[in-house]
């Protein structure tokens, strides 16, 4: 399959870094403050995905719609903030592929967008932070729209500011987050076999390519 587009929206967690580590930490130290035991980046992992908020409920509650109590979620919320301001550049890494997959689609003159329900205080460092942000012409956090992914506000947002057809935009990601969202956009979406998904398989996504990293991506890609 080859995908006719003018430009790449690409998620961040878990599609372009590796941030599990350094979400783990500062997740360990809010419950230790809560005085709880401390989640492992197993679960940690399969809690990642909807943005900060809903993880520090999902730390709280175990479950994945789960609500805690009003009051230990705002000191909770509050508590993973301050920590994770302290850990979220220790550790990132650029998964492999990462750097030369995106040089390769700048070449081929794709404009790119940075799609993440992380927010734009944590974005906009952890990119300058990897060296990533040179190759990208916009950013969208969580924290950007009303709404994030899955719903597919973010990436029509992105197609109107490039001035294109949902259809000329590929979605690049790693979650069930990413593949709603570029189908309810309309877009043309392709998936990471890495990454978080909450214990889902890549072939469990609806998407219409699998690539073992952003390099293969790239070399479906025929610029229009």
């Amino acid at each position: 399959m080859r995908f006719h587009v003018n430009a790449a929206a690409i998620d961040l967690d878990g599609t372009l870094l590796d941030t599990l580590p350094d979400i783990a930490e500062a997740a360990g130290r809010m419950l230790r403050e809560l005085h709880r035991a401390p989640a492992g980046e197993d679960v940690v992992r399969g809690y990642i995905g909807n943005g900060i908020p809903r993880l520090v409920k999902r730390l709280l509650t175990g479950q994945w719609e789960g609500e805690p109590e009003a009051a230990l979620f705002e000191t909770a919320l509050s508590a993973f903030e301050r920590h994770y301001r302290e850990t979220f550049l220790l550790h990132p890494q650029p998964y492999p592929g990462v750097i030369d997959g995106l040089r390769c689609m700048h070449e081929c003159g794709l404009r790119l967008a940075c799609v993440t329900n992380k927010a734009h205080a944590f974005t906009a460092p952890l990119l300058a932070h990897t060296g990533l942000m040179q190759f990208f012409d916009l950013t969208m956090s969580g924290d950007s729209l009303p709404a994030k992914k899955p719903d597919p506000l973010p990436l029509l947002q992105v197609a109107r500011q490039f001035d294109l057809a949902p259809e000329r935009l590929l979605v690049i990601g790693d979650s069930p987050n990413d593949a709603e969202a570029g189908r309810a956009a309309g877009c043309p979406v392709v998936c990471v076999p890495y990454g978080y998904r909450a214990g889902r398989g890549v072939h469990e996504l609806d998407c219409d390519a699998i690539v073992c990293d952003l390099v293969e991506a790239c070399r479906l890609v025929i610029p229009v």
